[in-house]
């Protein structure tokens, strides 16, 4: 089951990025040079990700609420297909494999079922935005280290 799991997970996010890549790359600067205002707002942002792109790129799945914006980005920088699709696959097959594995060992460790989801599912929201909210400023802190954003 476990690796069904996996494949799974791995399988909805390859598809997901592949698709707002590919929008990115084919509409993306057709989109932004209709909306001058947006264009400006999107600057900073291009120019953050041309200074990190691989950081980025290895990155980015795991950074909940950008999931959909930077492969959008990452198709309007020009990257070429076939080196997106090198880092979306190890990537993917390394996000998928991380929240699957943290996913089965929590259920494992604290015996875990639908139910309990069910009858605790305010403590499941409260503990998983803590928990991205954590990671969000830690990587925050990390990357924005002496720049100016």
């Amino acid at each position: 089951m476990f690796p069904t799991t996996v494949l799974a997970a791995f399988g909805g996010s390859f598809v997901s990025d592949w698709l707002y890549y590919l929008i990115g790359r084919i509409n993306g600067k057709l989109f932004l040079s209709t909306r001058p205002k947006l264009q400006v707002k999107m600057l900073p942002l291009t120019n953050f990700f041309e200074r990190n792109r691989y950081q980025i790129l290895f990155s980015y799945r795991f950074l909940y609420g950008f999931r959909i914006v930077i492969p959008l980005m990452i198709g309007m920088s020009g990257l070429p297909p076939k080196r997106f699709l090198v880092y979306s696959t190890i990537t993917g097959l390394i996000w998928a494999t991380v929240v699957s594995t943290v996913g089965y060992w929590s259920g494992r460790i604290f015996n875990l079922n639908a139910q309990v989801f069910q009858d605790n599912l305010f403590f499941v929201v409260v503990g998983f935005a803590a928990l991205g909210l954590s990671i969000g400023l830690g990587i925050k802190k990390l990357t924005f280290k002496g720049s100016m954003i």
